[in-house]
């Protein structure tokens, strides 16, 4: 761990090395909850694949390091010297090594499916390793000392290896490219490139993370969006955060909205790309696919549609008014993706959609779904209620039809009271048989997004079962008492992100500041204790599962930022008495 000139400390166990717009990264995480002993090269084209193995040597021989991180600079330092890396551009990383050599392993075994082949490229002599994996070339061009090749053109097993002895200070480039790419060639040192990358983060946390909101905990934040940010490529045709550099490398259609309403205040035309990017994919019947990543685009699921209240956030928060064009091309996809619900998800003669799996409600394994898989459910219905109110108020705007989807709006609203509603809360049923749901989890209570639109009575219903999951680190998604709980049972106890986000505007709307202002306290502090994990141990606040979350670091910079409004407010306000 290490601290850059801004004060920023960060773990690379716990967050990759690496920048805006790049596939690749430096991590221990090589897989699915795997790590490495030693730092690898990743690259996340056609999936997560560790390319390269990075193992510091001392007069040949392997040695221990003490790794260290910023935005700009990676280091592994002995006491014989260091080897530092630093980006130049998305696609290519810079290696210095001064008393420390290292070995870039590219594996022992080729086969005609698996494996890279490494090679001396004739055209200008570099070394060349293709890749079964990423279906990618990595091309290292020595810029200072010699490199030793190991397996050069070699077949079958054996090392193939790329080393740099310690007797000599040497630098050398790796760039990830398809098939050919003109030599390398660069006009900056090392230092300057480091020093060029230091500027670019300070600009993008600044704008993100301005000085009203500044701290350790904010910066790391901007760091997790912005490292996780990759330039278009594959299906991926907009710039995107992708959810995380680990092994979580993909675009949830849910997850988006969480990172476009935390990007919306410094650069609305980053945050309208990131809403939008799922919509690239919408198939014939208006659905959105389950995630996309660059060589994948899932269909088996979809994700719920939060859309409607996500855009009406974005537009509060934009840091300009969004265009006709842009309100336009809006509506016309997110009436597509309502249609889908109210034409391929609502069963015959039934008024309230329905859910074909967990993992549609973006709650995979909530306890809602423990009795039924295929259910109608309150927080579905909730969602398209504020989708269809959404879409009533861009009609008129845009000079369309209003009325159609204003009805809509009020029939699915009566359904989800009439059908749903016990008298004291908010019931999910199985849609053949009409059995009701377990009641215990967050899921049941997330109607309260429609805030200032839910009846008194319900309103007040919903924010007392809310503090009943309320811990000292934020909304548990099973109640921390209930026989159903498990603390790394993803949604079934542990805090999440979105759900928090979701809860915290709820309570706002409907007029439950206090509640509201405890949820959001809360959340924070969970990230200021441990950082911006996929979820949190609704007791103990500890992070679990992937450790830099993109949605989660977005969460944060929402819940800091608004925060940060309502104190300046606070304060004017007696400042007039």
């Amino acid at each position: 761990m290490t601290r850059d000139d801004h004060g920023l400390a960060f773990d690379i166990d716990e967050i990759p090395f690496s920048r805006r717009g790049s596939w690749l990264d430096l991590s221990r995480v090589v897989g699915l909850h795997t790590r490495a002993e030693d730092l690898h090269l990743v690259s996340h084209q056609t999936g997560m694949h560790a390319v390269l193995r990075l193992q510091p040597e001392h007069h040949g021989r392997a040695i221990e390091t003490e790794v260290s991180a910023d935005p700009a600079v990676l280091e592994w330092a002995a006491p014989s010297g260091a080897v530092r890396a630093t980006f130049d551009g998305p696609a290519a990383i810079r290696f210095a090594g001064d008393g420390l050599g290292m070995r870039f392993s590219a594996g022992d075994s080729l086969t005609p499916f698996t494996g890279g082949f490494l090679f001396t490229d004739p055209l200008d002599g570099g070394v060349v390793l293709t890749s079964y994996e990423t279906g990618r070339r990595y091309r290292f061009t020595v810029l200072s000392g010699e490199a030793r090749v190991i397996g050069d053109g070699d077949l079958g097993e054996g090392e193939r290896a790329v080393v740099f002895a310690d007797d000599h200070p040497w630098e050398v480039v790796v760039e990830e490219f398809e098939t050919a790419r003109p030599p390398y060639r660069s006009e900056h040192t090392f230092d300057r490139l480091v020093a060029r990358s230091a500027a670019e983060f300070a600009a993008y946390s600044a704008a993100l993370a301005p000085s009203s909101c500044a701290g350790e905990t904010a910066a790391k934040a901007a760091y997790v969006l912005w490292s996780a940010t990759v330039r278009p490529s594959g299906f991926v045709g907009r710039e995107a955060i992708l959810m995380s550099k680990h092994w979580m490398d993909k675009v949830w259609s849910w997850d988006h909205c969480f990172n476009a309403l935390a990007l919306a205040g410094t650069d609305p035309d980053a945050a309208l790309d990131q809403f939008l990017l799922p919509f690239d994919h919408q198939d014939a019947s208006g659905a959105l696919p389950d995630s996309i990543t660059h060589s994948e685009v899932l269909y088996n699921f979809v994700k719920p549609p939060i859309h409607g209240w996500a855009f009406r956030e974005l537009e509060a928060r934009a840091a300009r008014p969004f265009t006709p064009a842009e309100l336009a091309a809006v509506y016309e996809r997110l009436a597509a993706w309502t249609r889908f619900w109210l034409d391929s998800r609502r069963a015959p003669a039934h008024a309230l959609p329905y859910y074909q799996h967990g993992n549609d409600s973006g709650w995979d394994n909530s306890t809602t779904f423990d009795a039924d898989r295929v259910i109608e459910a309150p927080d579905l219905a909730a969602f398209l209620i504020l989708q269809l109110d959404v879409l009533a108020g861009l009609a008129d705007r845009l000079g369309e039809a209003s009325a159609p989807w204003s009805e809509a709006r009020d029939d699915l609203a009566h359904a989800l009271h009439d059908e749903l509603w016990t008298g004291d809360r908010f019931v999910a049923r199985a849609v053949d048989s009409g059995r009701p749901s377990s009641t215990s989890s967050l899921l049941n209570a997330l109607p309260i997004v429609l805030g200032e639109q839910l009846p008194a009575e319900v309103a007040e219903r919903l924010a007392t079962r809310i503090a009943d999951h309320l811990t000292e680190w934020g909304p548990a998604t099973e109640p921390v008492d209930s026989p159903r709980y498990e603390s790394d049972g993803y949604w079934r106890g542990p805090i999440w992100a979105p759900s928090t986000v979701l809860i915290e505007s709820g309570l706002r709307r409907a007029g439950f500041e206090e509640l509201a202002d405890r949820v959001s306290a809360a959340f924070r502090a969970v990230c200021e204790r441990s950082g911006f994990a996929e979820n949190f141990d609704a007791v103990t606040g500890d992070g679990l599962r992937d450790r830099a979350y993109t949605w989660t670091a977005s969460a944060y910079l929402v819940l800091l930022a608004d925060a940060r409004v309502r104190d300046t407010a606070r304060l004017l306000t007696i400042g007039e008495q």
